[in-house]
């Protein structure tokens, strides 16, 4: 999740709702402008006895922290305490359990892609060694329940972990006990911002099968294959799923920002703390009645924040985000945005990406949404046959947009090897909860905890 690393004090005030779509439209960039920002978070615990370690305790994610800043990150404190590091490779910052995230700087290629994220995996096991702790690579912790989970001090999680219960059964879940890979990239004009929405739409299923790797829950199989991906069907419907809208004639900025104004509040960020203003209305705030600011307008930065409180499947800031990948290992963190990058940054391979999908109906998509949690590449096609039939074709599409963008290593090779997890994945079968499923049946013994062990990094 976001966070606030600064306020800026002279942002203008929304005085038309012309501004709420200019603020998309800034977003627009010529292709050789076009970037890749790759988001990672991973679970943090002790190696002695597998705990989640607390904020403030010795050797725990304050620790954590301080310690990176030996690598030049730069400490962002909020209220005093430390709760984000800003450096060359983007910012650090923690989920509200502690999952520590990498929110990668903006990039030109995956080669660089690769190896900023081998360079932050090798920084915290450094200081893990010397702290005690090690970093799973997982959709949701295996083990710990909501209890045993430490909350940390950011004032925008102690909102939502208040809001959550009264809006859905998993919110909690999603917050405390979830890690994913997201995937962040431009557009270069309302039109193309719009395609690329519906084909990451459209398509995100095969990502969450294809990446599907949280199959316990307190020590025992969920019955899923996702059960991140799950929780969301039960977080908060006013701010998730999959925006049917985004497939009507005419879908652009004006319609995103229409869909975003009736999305519930959260917060309202001034002077440094966090204002609840959970479950009100953004409209009644550009009225200046909002009531827990009454007769103040918002700024474009709380536009900017409210923007960051919707999680639907794709979501779009001055950017498109990719959001439905469980975590995973460093080669899969590789191979999320060399999907979406090849099938979203080459017009060739955007087009074919299209014309898979785009006669697939609003039920269509639901289905599949729905059944990708518990099946996987196993879930029903829309038309007959089952999703695994298209997931071979969806990398070649993907592989091709990466060949075409031709941008070579060292060595000369191109970004499409970096889809070659993925290509396993398809050509076993077995995506990597299912991995982990044969191994807890078999040489585990019905230990889960054996996962501390497989799925460290």
């Amino acid at each position: 999740m976001s966070t606030k690393t600064a306020t800026d004090s002279d942002a203008p005030v929304i005085e038309h709702r012309s501004q709420l779509i200019d603020y998309f439209a800034r977003g627009e960039k010529p292709a050789e402008r076009w970037r890749i920002g790759t988001e990672h978070e991973k679970f943090v615990f002790r190696t002695g006895d597998r705990r989640a370690p607390s904020y403030d305790e010795p050797g725990g994610i304050r620790d954590l922290l301080m310690a990176l800043t030996e690598y030049g990150w730069k400490p962002v404190e909020e209220n005093g305490n430390v709760i984000a590091l800003a450096g060359p490779d983007g910012n650090v910052s923690l989920e509200p359990a502690g999952q520590l995230e990498l929110s990668g700087a903006p990039l030109e290629n995956l080669h660089q892609t690769c190896a900023e994220t081998g360079r932050h995996l090798n920084q915290v096991k450094a200081v893990g060694e010397k702290l005690g702790l090690g970093f799973l690579g997982l959709g949701m912790w295996p083990d710990k329940t909501r209890e045993e989970l430490p909350v940390m001090p950011k004032g925008r999680y102690a909102i939502m972990l208040r809001h959550m219960p009264r809006v859905g059964s998993l919110g909690l879940d999603m917050m405390l006990r979830t890690c994913t890979i997201q995937v962040n990239l431009d557009y270069a004009s309302e039109a193309d911002m719009a395609k690329k929405f519906r084909v990451g739409l459209a398509l995100q299923p095969l990502a969450t099968a294809l990446f599907a790797n949280s199959p316990f829950t307190e020590r025992k199989p969920n019955g899923f294959l996702s059960f991140r991906s799950n929780i969301w069907s039960d977080t908060d419907p006013a701010r998730t799923g999959m925006l049917p809208f985004v497939f009507e004639q005419g879908f652009g900025y004006e319609r995103y920002a229409d869909y975003a104004l009736d999305v519930p509040m959260y917060f309202v960020y001034r002077d440094g703390r966090y204002i609840d203003a959970a479950g009100l209305s953004f409209r009644d705030f550009l009225k200046g009645e909002l009531p827990a600011l009454p007769g103040e307008l918002p700024t474009i930065d709380d536009w900017a924040d409210h923007l960051s409180t919707a999680f639907p499947e794709v979501r779009l800031k001055t950017f498109l985000e990719m959001r439905g990948a469980d975590g995973g290992p460093w080669d899969r963190i590789c191979a999320l945005p060399a999907l979406w990058v090849g099938l979203l940054y080459d017009q060739g391979a955007l087009d074919a990406a299209w014309d898979l999908v785009r006669d697939w109906s609003m039920e269509d998509r639901e289905t599949l949404r729905s059944a990708v949690p518990k099946l996987a590449l196993d879930a029903p096609l829309p038309g007959g046959g089952r999703l695994k039939d298209i997931a071979g074709e969806v990398l070649d599409i993907a592989g091709a947009g990466l060949t075409a963008r031709g941008r070579l290593n060292a060595a000369g090779d191109n970004e499409s090897g970096f889809l070659d997890p993925l290509r396993e994945i398809v050509r076993s079968g077995k995506v990597p909860a299912a991995v982990l499923l044969d191994k807890y049946r078999g040489e585990w013994g019905g230990n889960p905890c054996a996962i501390y062990d497989e799925a460290r990094f």
